[in-house]
């Protein structure tokens, strides 16, 4: 018989990542963490893992505005906020433990929370800035990731997505700084990807300009400029990163990990980043 027969083919093995056990929940019970979520892209995120049933604790720095997310979510009983700063490592902590106190569970890290305090050229940069750049948007998504795999994911599976963005994939006026953080955040996705595979599916998005408050000075009395550069012809909205974050993190996705999903409207296709 040849070793190749169907009859001595092994038995194939689940996958520890999408497999769940007897009993666990499908997508849509699941638990998930999504920082800088108050409002934008991390809001837009939390939203829709809500509409297909998951439970989110969602985190910002200001606590009026994350109880008000919390009520667009549907209240206590679907979402939860936790107020801190992103790379302070006691509030990514204490963050953690509260999901597990009152979830149970920490299913899916999605890292959204960063900051660009500065447009200005490298050359020019004022390299405590840089500090802070780095500290908020690359040191504080590697180590919530540390914090969820102690926690639960080690053991139980999870999936983590990184936001990106297009600038972290090539040179952007302006935004070098940014650009630099993105791109370190692009490379830490693939490094996870790998040292926590097969539990862990760990993957990134990169969107281009998205009409949310962060991104004004970017789109802001001059929408329809700068949307000429895009194919598609409009800027991108949240729904457009969120519904791709929920993607990575369902089942659907459970091949996938260790890749940048580039939302653009089709930029690079044409004109680069801008």
């Amino acid at each position: 018989m040849s070793p190749h027969s169907e009859q001595s083919r092994p038995e194939p093995r689940p996958d520890p990542v999408t497999s769940r056990a007897p009993g666990g929940p499908p997508d849509g019970g699941r638990v998930a963490l999504v920082t800088g979520a108050s409002r934008g892209i991390g809001l837009g995120v939390a939203r829709a893992l809500v509409a297909r049933g998951d439970r989110v604790c969602v985190t910002g720095r200001n606590e009026e505005a994350l109880a008000a997310a919390v009520e667009q979510l549907g209240g206590p009983g679907r979402a939860m906020g936790v107020a801190g700063k992103a790379h302070d490592q006691a509030h990514q902590a204490e963050v953690v433990d509260r999901v597990l106190e009152a979830y149970g569970r920490l299913d899916y890290l999605v890292n959204n929370a960063g900051t660009n305090p500065a447009a200005v050229p490298l050359a020019e940069a004022d390299l405590r800035l840089a500090h802070k750049v780095f500290e908020t948007n690359v040191l504080s998504a590697l180590g919530l990731a540390q914090q969820a795999h102690r926690a639960w994911q080690r053991e139980h599976g999870g999936a983590i997505v990184n936001v990106a963005s297009v600038s972290g994939l090539g040179a952007s006026p302006f935004l070098g700084m940014y650009g630099m953080s993105k791109a370190a955040m692009i490379n830490l996705t693939q490094q996870l990807a790998h040292e926590l595979a097969p539990r862990v599916r760990v993957n990134a998005v990169a969107p281009a300009v998205v009409k949310t408050r962060f991104a004004a000075m970017l789109w802001e009395g001059r929408e329809q400029e700068v949307s000429g550069a895009y194919p598609m012809g409009r800027l991108g909205v949240p729904q457009d990163v969120a519904g791709a974050v929920a993607f990575l993190l369902s089942d659907e996705a459970g091949w996938i990990t260790g890749q940048t999903l580039v939302i653009d409207g089709g930029l690079l296709l044409s004109a680069g980043v801008s």
